[in-house]
């Protein structure tokens, strides 16, 4: 499928791929580096509270233009074992645990962090939003992502 789309033949493919594991942990690197990019603008920002909107908001940009393809990357084992396993992955949470919480990195913070990035991305792939069209999807997520975000590190951390 992947040959045929990009129109090249499967040989190529699997030149650049020797298996299809490879493909999806490339898949799951690209997406990485998305988040990466957002979380780099996000740091950015002169206020802590303008950070975590620019986070936020940039996080359900991306799950919004990807959300056909978030339920296969988040669903795959092979992308499960690789985020547990690479610290790469884990830099990157930290990275964006610090944005919503502050550099107190905790139980705490890893769990808001996770119902935020959980919320978001269950919401664009679940069945009853399939029929909604990006804008209004992308309007309701910020909307609800706005109540839930003052909740996110306004409580200091008790791990």
């Amino acid at each position: 499928m992947i040959a045929d789309s990009i129109g090249v033949t499967k040989a190529a493919v699997y030149h650049q791929y020797n298996t299809k594991d490879e493909i999806v942990l490339a898949a799951a690197e690209a997406e990485l580096a998305n988040l990466e990019a957002i979380i780099c603008t996000a740091e950015a920002e002169p206020s802590r509270m303008r950070a975590r909107r620019t986070l936020v908001t940039g996080m359900i940009d991306l799950a919004v233009a990807h959300r056909r393809t978030v339920s296969t990357i988040l669903n795959d084992p092979v992308i499960a074992r690789y985020f547990a396993e690479h610290n790469s992955f884990r830099h990157v949470m930290d990275r964006m645990s610090r944005v919503l919480m502050g550099d107190d990195i905790g139980h705490e913070a890893s769990v808001s962090t996770a119902m935020l990035t959980a919320a978001i991305s269950g919401t664009v792939m679940h069945p009853l939003v399939t029929g909604l069209d990006d804008e209004t999807l992308r309007s309701q997520l910020e909307r609800l992502a706005r109540r839930l975000l003052p909740a996110v590190g306004s409580t200091p951390n008790r791990s």
